[in-house]
C-alpha cells in the first residue's frame, strides 16, 4: 500500500510539471463568492456537509487522533486500530477500512496549485471510462482536496474505494495526504453513510 502512494505522488509530480511545462506557472488560487462558495476554474468546491444518515452513522462513535500528524477523525464505535506510524494510518471495522498515508514532498512546494488541479483533471478523465462514478473539488476543515469514489467493481469481493487527495504546509513541509475509505464492493452501500461520515468528520492541523 505504501508503495502505492508513492507511486501516485510520482504521478501527480509529474502531471504537475507537465501542466507547468504548458501553461507556464500558473498558480490561480479558489475564489470565493458572495455567497461563501468558492470555485476552482469554475467548477464548484464542496465543503463537509453530511446528510443526517451520514451524521448518525458515526454519532455514537468515538474521535482518534493520528497525534504524528495532527489529524483527527470521528469513527464508529466498532472500529479498531490496525496500525499507526509516523507516515501511515489504518483502521478499520465491520469489514470497511481506513487507511491514510503522508508523503512529504519539498519539491512541489511551489507547484502545489497546479497538481492538486492536474490531479482533479486525471481524476475526470478516469471518470469519463468509468473508473470512477463520483470526481469533486471536497474541502475538508480548510483543506481544498480531489474526493473520487470507484465505480462498482466487476466482482462483489473487489475491493472499492473512496479517496481524498489533498496538499498542506505541515511541521515546515509540503505534505501530500492521500486517504482512502474502503470495503468489499458488494458490501458498499451498506457502508457508504459511516464511509462519507467518517471522511466529512475529518480535522486537519495545517
Amino acid at each position: 500500500m505504501k508503495k502505492l502512494f508513492a507511486l501516485f505522488a510520482l504521478i501527480s509530480v509529474a502531471l504537475a510539471c507537465n501542466l507547468v511545462g504548458k501553461k507556464g506557472n500558473n498558480n490561480n488560487s479558489s475564489s470565493s463568492s458572495s455567497s461563501g462558495t468558492s470555485s476552482v476554474d469554475g467548477e464548484p468546491v464542496e465543503r463537509a456537509n453530511p446528510t443526517a444518515a451520514q451524521s448518525a452513522a458515526i454519532a455514537n462513535g468515538h474521535p482518534v487522533t493520528w497525534d504524528q500528524q495532527g489529524i483527527t477523525w470521528t469513527l464508529p464505535a466498532n472500529w479498531s486500530k490496525n496500525e499507526v506510524r509516523n507516515e501511515s494510518f489504518t483502521y478499520s471495522g465491520g469489514g470497511a477500512h481506513l487507511t491514510v498515508a503522508i508523503s512529504v514532498m519539498p519539491q512541489m512546494k511551489d507547484l502545489v496549485d497546479t497538481s492538486i488541479k492536474a490531479m482533479y483533471e486525471a481524476a475526470k478523465t478516469q471518470k469519463s471510462v468509468g473508473k470512477y462514478d463520483e470526481v469533486k473539488w471536497l474541502e475538508l476543515d480548510g483543506v481544498r482536496g480531489v474526493e473520487f469514489r470507484e465505480s462498482v467493481q466487476e466482482q462483489p469481493g473487489d475491493i472499492r474505494r473512496l479517496e481524498w487527495q489533498a496538499y498542506r504546509t505541515f511541521a515546515g513541509s509540503t505534505q501530500l495526504i492521500s486517504m482512502i475509505l474502503s470495503t468489499d464492493s458488494g458490501e458498499f452501500a451498506k457502508h457508504q453513510d459511516e464511509l462519507y461520515g467518517i471522511l466529512y468528520s475529518t480535522k486537519v492541523t495545517h
